[in-house]
C-alpha cells in the first residue's frame, strides 16, 4: 500500500495529494481547505482488506 493518495477538489477541480495514515484507521472522514482554491473538501479514505486505498472529496 502507498502512503499517498490523491483527489480532485470539489470546487476547482486540482487534483491533490494527501498522506495516507492508517493509524486513523481503515475508513476515515476529515475537512481539509484546497491548497489551490481555499475551499473546504471532505475528505473520505476507505482501505479495503486488500489494501487497495479509494480517495474522494464532496464539498463542505
Amino acid at each position: 500500500m502507498s502512503d499517498e493518495a490523491s483527489y480532485v477538489c470539489d470546487s476547482c477541480g486540482e487534483e491533490i495529494v494527501v498522506p495516507i495514515d492508517l493509524s486513523a484507521g481503515r475508513v476515515q472522514e476529515y475537512v481539509e481547505d484546497c491548497p489551490v482554491c481555499c475551499r473546504p473538501n471532505v475528505i473520505h479514505i476507505e482501505v479495503d482488506d486488500d489494501d487497495a486505498v479509494r480517495v474522494w472529496a464532496t464539498a463542505e
